[in-house]
């Protein structure tokens, strides 16, 4: 399978394009500011814009996926939605599957049943309110757009590095937590689901993911 990355560089990302890679996929890593090309793999490098649709179009041209995941700087977040649509907007041209890694907010909360995370201030703190409110207006986008070739994964509260495991839990639309009520998943067991949802989709439109219990 041939995927774009855009946002290669992150946390997110790196882990992405390289269990992608590992999985035998050719993968163009796409980033502002992209890192060396390993040599001897099946991976090309581009430095793109994602503000910038003209340098976007020959990235999503010839790929079978391609995979949003970007973060953007403290006070930078209200450009997150406008972003997703430009990717929309070029991968419909091309006709391009995508699969969004954005954020937890439109999860519903374990705690209080019926009420989305970003309303539960136990879950999410003020602190984190701006943070939540980009990936909810980055969610809304996708559904108010008029592509449909796209699934959006949430991911859990905490991502953060560690060791690939191998294994995952899935779930819809509630945030999955461990029997101490936390939320987290390793970057490279992310990948893992990230990839697998790429080779083989599964029914939901909107799903998430957290560690395995």
């Amino acid at each position: 399978m041939r995927i774009a990355v855009l946002g290669a560089t992150g946390t997110a990302g790196s882990a992405i394009v390289s269990e992608a890679l590992d999985r035998g996929h050719h993968l163009t890593a796409l980033a502002r500011r992209p890192a060396p090309a390993r040599p001897g793999v099946r991976l090309t490098v581009r430095a793109v814009d994602a503000a910038d649709p003209a340098a976007l179009g020959p990235a999503l041209a010839d790929v079978d996926a391609a995979v949003l995941t970007i973060r953007l700087a403290p006070g930078d977040e209200s450009r997150l939605a406008p972003l997703t649509r430009t990717f929309l907007d070029v991968a419909q041209r091309h006709g391009t599957r995508v699969l969004v890694v954005g954020g937890a907010a439109p999860l519903r909360s374990p705690d209080r049943p019926g009420r989305l995370l970003i309303d539960d201030p136990v879950r999410v703190p003020a602190a984190w309110r701006e943070v939540a409110r980009a990936s909810l207006a980055q969610f809304h986008a996708c559904h108010e757009h008029s592509y449909g070739d796209w699934v959006y994964l949430s991911p859990p509260a905490i991502l953060e590095p560690g060791d690939r495991s191998g294994r995952y839990r899935r779930g819809t639309d509630t945030l999955l937590v461990d029997d101490d009520g936390t939320s987290r998943i390793t970057a490279p067991d992310l990948a893992i689901a990230v990839v697998d949802e790429l080779e083989m989709p599964g029914p939901d439109r909107h799903f998430t993911i957290a560690a395995a219990v």
